[in-house]
């Protein structure tokens, strides 16, 4: 069973507040990237094996996202083994939530092929233990998350038929640890949501992601490719959840010309 792991965006989040069990509050749009992805193939097997292709990521396979899945789900219900191969397409380090869309990827096959026929809310249940933005990716369209990121609600935004372009140093990443060690939890005055109901035009400087100003300072090349994009004429640019990708939101379809170092995709939305 082969499955496309698309990605996602953040538009907007605001880093709220730390809570007691370590985590943060947050506020933040997900937006799906429907024609960036890996594939992710499960098939059942006698033994857990996992086999990865593309993009080669530097994890020992225990820490896996997609082999964590398959421990869950085997705590979890009376299942047997399978075989993953992952085909690596999304740059990881990126913001763009990659390995979790692989692991929520996994579940829900896991769900198909051995006919488990859980509900939705109870797949969200599940890939929320995995991660914070892994739950997303069940529902995969565009939600309105709070909490640590797993608390979703359907929120519509005015972005159809604009170009998305998505641009990431290839060889510069930001880890989750990394971006959580130096921001600073802050509640607006305005919602998030409420600052969204604002056209795209005048999203710039008002629909702000809390981790760009002190990963900014540490990764300069981050910040320079968002002004470049801004330059190049997009209505938007943010960083994407903890970064190192950037994105803009273009009224036309860019020609962007980044040198070879700099992975970009580009869809229109």
């Amino acid at each position: 069973m082969d499955r496309r792991a698309n990605c996602k965006i953040n538009i907007g989040l605001d880093v709220l507040r730390r809570r007691e069990d370590g985590f943060h509050d947050l506020s933040t749009v997900m937006i799906p990237v429907k024609e960036l992805y890996d594939i992710v193939k499960v098939e059942k097997s006698d033994e857990l094996l996992f086999n990865q292709s593309g993009l080669v990521i530097d994890c020992p396979i225990e820490k896996n996202l997609c082999v964590k899945a398959v421990r869950l789900m085997q705590r979890h219900y009376d299942i047997g083994n399978v075989t993953i191969t992952l085909d690596k397409r999304v740059p990881f380090g990126a913001g763009l939530g990659g390995g979790s869309s692989d692991a929520t990827a996994v579940i829900m096959a896991i769900n198909d092929i051995f006919a488990l026929n859980l509900p939705e809310s109870e797949i969200i249940a599940r890939a929320a233990e995995i991660g914070s933005d892994t739950a997303f990716f069940v529902c995969n369209s565009p939600q309105l998350c709070s909490g640590r990121g797993e608390i979703m609600t359907p929120i519509s935004l005015p972005i159809a038929g604009l170009w998305l372009a998505v641009v990431k140093p290839i060889a510069e990443g930001v880890s989750t640890a990394e971006a959580y060690s130096g921001v600073k939890p802050k509640e607006p005055k305005i919602p998030l949501e409420q600052r969204l109901q604002l056209p795209v035009i005048e999203w710039q400087g008002v629909i702000k992601n809390d981790f760009e100003s002190h990963i900014f300072l540490s990764h300069p090349t981050i910040k320079e490719l968002k002004e470049r994009l801004l330059d190049d004429g997009a209505i938007y640019a943010s960083m994407s959840g903890s970064g190192s990708a950037v994105f803009g939101l273009f009224t036309e379809r860019p020609e962007l010309k980044f040198d070879s170092f700099i992975f970009t995709h580009i869809e229109q939305l």
